[in-house]
């Protein structure tokens, strides 16, 4: 009980600073890594806010697009879609998948764009509001969780990579057709043989090898956009954290100005791997879905 009234009167130590911070808003209690039965809110919550955002702002731009001179939003769209249908051109060669895979890869863009910028606000100020909201209902606060990056959780990332791996299964069997595509699946990469023994054998590890693949491309696809959100969101936990060691010392006002400094060069840093990290998911959505259109 001393124990529990010294942790509240001087507040949390880093560890569960920073464990607090880690914890998804969820349905149920999670029972191990990957537990289906149980959703991340949190996640879900801010993915369709932020989705919803971009659509209704590439609405905005698209009903009020001007022949004339074209204004700051409109040139910066222009640039965008411009950036997207050359890199589709590039790779995905049917012109008929383009008018679907364009689109979606621009969507990609967006999305992932505005989830990874969800780690420029405060660290505290989402959850510190929530804690407030939660409180006012009646509920604890010290189970007032709230992760406001979806793609440092890797269920989110898990589940965008997943959809591209459909939207490949999809043109490889329309591209391809059912036949061909369960050929290719034998066949490919080792070929076969006229020997109907070594036939069975080369085709079970055609098939075999396809799979792995698949499922490595999807794993490292999602594993790569949360990899590198989940450790941007851990190092401004812990320069908030030097920000919060106070005027008490010499030492603190060095570590509060060392957290000003830090937290700066890093936001200003994080600004290239916020893009460059929806730049990377989305042409990798566009490389595996014109791998997709290959034969073999």
């Amino acid at each position: 009980m001393a124990a529990e009234e010294n942790a509240a009167q001087h507040g949390p130590t880093a560890g569960e600073y920073i464990g607090h911070h880690l914890q998804h808003l969820q349905t149920g209690k999670q029972s191990g890594v990957i537990d289906m039965s149980v959703l991340n809110l949190d996640s879900i919550f801010w993915s369709v806010l932020l989705g919803c955002l971009g659509l209704y702002v590439m609405w905005r731009v698209a009903k009020s697009v001007t022949s004339g001179v074209p204004g700051r939003m409109q040139a910066a769209v222009e640039i965008l879609l411009e950036m997207v249908d050359t890199q589709a051109k590039g790779i995905i060669h049917n012109a008929e998948s383009r008018k679907f895979v364009g689109p979606l890869a621009l969507t990609v863009f967006i999305w992932v764009f505005l989830l990874n910028s969800m780690d420029f606000l405060p660290v505290d100020l989402i959850p510190l509001i929530w804690e407030m909201i939660y409180g006012a209902a009646g509920g604890d606060v010290h189970h007032a969780y709230m992760r406001v990056v979806p793609t440092a959780d890797l269920s989110t990332t898990l589940a965008m990579s997943t959809s591209v791996l459909l939207v490949c299964l999809f043109y490889n069997i329309k591209i391809k057709g059912a036949g061909g595509w369960a050929h290719e699946l034998v066949t490919a990469p080792f070929g076969t043989s006229k020997n109907p023994l070594f036939a069975l054998i080369l085709g079970v590890l055609n098939f075999s090898m396809q799979m792995i693949e698949f499922m490595a491309k999807t794993v490292s696809h999602g594993m790569r956009l949360f990899g590198n959100m989940y450790a941007g969101e851990l190092i401004f936990m812990l320069i908030a954290l030097m920000g919060a060691v106070g005027f008490g010392s010499a030492t603190g006002i060095a570590l509060w100005f060392g957290h000003l400094v830090a937290g700066l060069g890093w936001a200003i840093f994080h600004i290239l791997i916020v893009t460059l990290q929806a730049f990377i998911f989305m042409m990798l959505t566009l490389v595996y879905v014109g791998q997709a259109h290959d034969h073999h």
